[in-house]
């Protein structure tokens, strides 16, 4: 059984930085991409960062030069720093693991979500 475990989210002001977290438990052979989406109030997931496990990565426009996705494919954990954050960011974000290979199955997994919420 897989599970994705996140943490690091809460509220910061408008200008700081918050680093969230999420591991990947259960007995895994390989991971192919971990990333971030985030849902806002109202609106539609969308992908905030994504890493592949030979460290190609992709961002959203609107968080280019601000945060910055990184994994550690020995823990089979995956990072999102976030800094110079703004209230836009304000959001539930979400770990999401693609391509889990454990010995019985080939998946996708999703976190349960963590809440960041940025004051101006």
């Amino acid at each position: 059984q897989v599970q994705l475990v996140e943490s690091g989210g809460g509220l910061v002001q408008a200008g700081g930085s918050l680093r969230l977290s999420c591991a990947a438990s259960g007995t895994i052979f390989r991971i192919d991409a971990m990333g971030w989406y985030r849902q806002a109030p109202g609106k539609q997931r969308e992908l905030v960062a994504a890493v592949t496990g030979g460290g190609s990565t992709n961002y959203a426009d609107s968080v280019k030069g601000r945060f910055t996705i990184s994994r550690d494919n020995a823990k089979n954990t995956v990072y999102l720093q976030m800094n110079s954050l703004k209230p836009e960011d304000t959001a539930v974000y979400y770990c999401n693991a693609l391509g889990v290979v454990t010995a019985f199955r080939k998946a996708d997994y999703w976190g349960q979500g963590t809440q960041v919420t940025v004051s101006s």
